[in-house]
């Protein structure tokens, strides 16, 4: 006999109603409940699933992904969690649709949305724009709703933006609550967010504003590190510093890795660009500046060989509590003799954390999938309930 109810009775306490019909755009706008919500639907769907338990809960309808940057885990992962819940996943190609040719963006909007019941959107390499797109990208397919031209308005799922990644840093947070036992012993927990040398300069900031703006929210010790220069959105330090005087944690910076490193339980080194180059990229793209867009990025690649030393090797390591604090990364990392030369961590060091560094990643789509439901479904518990009813196996054995 399937038991659901451990994660039905934890959503009886909740209160999660107001992300019926909602985006998911930054983790800060959401509730510690609602949170919690996410945290415990992905549970369930990952139970449901391992116990070859279909969750197929649409019949047709479409998940339409938008990535405006690169991406393996999060590309997959949003296919993944669509299929999980019966959608058909269609990717849009801005280079083969008519956006070249002048389609605004409320046009496109309404014109892929006619049967989608989720949008993905990434849109991350921009200061001020990327979050600014979600959010025209959402009104308009409310609007078009309103309207009658849409017969729902389909979900925006933010799969990473300039602000915030919450599908990462949300996955991140999951496998910690499930490697400590629970949410509750997050509370006290030292995470080191730590910047780290990266022979390449253009890593977004929306990782580490992540991490400071979601893990200051559970009580936990957190501390941002990295080289004078490198500094982060102002105003999302500021959601942090709030988060953690509400939640009884702390929110603290440094200039010292090795600083942040000592005692720590959770060390997440990565590199990214800083604040202010990001700023200036934007505006150099904006107009077309590709000469200027080439010296930036030689000029910033000379600025992080400055700080070579920021790496995540074994002695740094030895700086943690009791020698062993969780290695955690977003993925792909610049492995040290293996995928560089020098790089943010040592091969030794992301080898031995290699199988939780990929049980950190398997999060990702059952958070994903967690974010559509809560959006579609009013009350997951009595969903769970009749899909262990229906009794449909995911599949023939």
């Amino acid at each position: 006999m399937i038991n659901i109810n451990k994660f039905t009775e934890k959503l009886d306490k909740l209160n999660f109603q107001n992300m019926y019909n909602n985006d998911f755009i930054l983790t800060w706008e959401k509730t510690r409940d609602e949170l919690d919500a996410v945290f415990t639907v992905a549970d369930a769907l990952r139970h449901l699933r391992e116990e070859n338990v279909s969750t197929r809960i649409f019949d047709s309808g479409l998940g339409i992904s938008l990535f405006r940057d690169n991406s393996t885990r999060t590309r997959f992962s949003f296919t993944s969690a669509c299929n999980l819940l019966g959608l058909e996943v269609q990717d849009l190609d801005e280079g083969k649709s008519q956006i070249a040719h002048g389609e605004t963006v409320r046009e496109t909007a309404n014109m892929i949305s006619f049967m989608a019941d989720v949008v993905g959107i990434r849109d991350d390499m921009y200061i001020g724009k990327g979050n600014k797109y979600m959010r025209n990208f959402s009104d308009y397919v409310k609007q078009g709703n309103e309207d009658g031209i849409l017969e729902q308005k389909p979900a925006l799922v933010n799969l990473q933006c300039d602000i915030d990644h919450p599908t990462q840093t949300m996955a991140d947070t999951l496998h910690l609550i499930n490697h400590f036992g629970g949410v509750e012993n997050l509370k006290g927990k030292k995470v080191a967010m730590t910047w780290a040398y990266s022979p390449s300069y253009g890593k977004p900031l929306s990782v580490p504003q992540g991490i400071i703006g979601l893990m200051t929210r559970f009580g936990m010790d957190v501390v941002l590190a990295h080289p004078e220069g490198y500094e982060v959105m102002s105003d999302v330090e500021k959601v942090a510093a709030k988060n953690a005087a509400e939640s009884g944690g702390t929110f603290t910076k440094t200039n010292s890795m090795e600083e942040a490193f000592k005692g720590a339980d959770i060390v997440y080194p990565k590199s990214w660009a800083p604040f202010v180059a990001m700023e200036k990229r934007t505006n150099l793209y904006g107009n077309g500046d590709t000469e200027g867009i080439a010296k930036l990025e030689n000029e910033l690649l000379e600025h992080n060989k400055q700080h070579m030393d920021w790496q995540c090797t074994e002695e740094m390591m030895k700086l943690t509590k009791d020698e062993k604090a969780l290695y955690l990364h977003c993925l792909p990392a610049d492995i040290t003799g293996v995928s560089c030369d020098v790089g943010e961590v040592d091969g030794s060091v992301f080898d031995r954390y290699r199988i939780p560094l990929y049980k950190q990643a398997s999060y990702k789509p059952y958070i994903i999938a967690s974010m559509i439901l809560l959006s579609k479904v009013k009350n997951p518990q009595e969903l769970f309930h009749a899909l262990i009813k229906r009794n449909l196996n995911r599949k023939f054995r």
